[in-house]
């Protein structure tokens, strides 16, 4: 179980490569202009289960975007946290996870 810890200011840098932010930014995006698409739905008294399953892909976008967020934060931040000995950005890291997955 992740310990619950205020929020701290980490020793480790926290960069990205840019590619995969812009990845992550473009795909938000979509999800963003495919969420308004079905607000329009909703508007216009499009099908319910039209609605339902349009809103459904949104959150499977959201989800997929979340993924690759912790992947790469994964991949690089709690990495280097651990070689550094940060254990409150582990702690962090835990609660984010334990935040996203209610």
């Amino acid at each position: 179980m992740c310990a619950e810890n205020p929020p701290h200011s980490h020793a480790h840098s926290h960069t990205h490569d840019p590619a995969e932010v812009r990845a992550i930014a473009n795909r938000l995006a979509r999800a963003i202009g495919h969420l308004e698409s079905v607000r329009q739905m909703v508007l216009d008294g499009r099908d319910c289960a039209e609605v339902l399953t349009q809103l459904s892909a949104v959150t499977a976008a959201l989800n997929k975007a979340g993924i690759l967020i912790m992947k790469n934060h994964m991949e690089h931040c709690i990495v280097e946290a651990a070689q550094e000995g940060d254990s409150q950005a582990i702690a962090d890291f835990c609660q984010a996870l334990e935040r996203y997955m209610r």
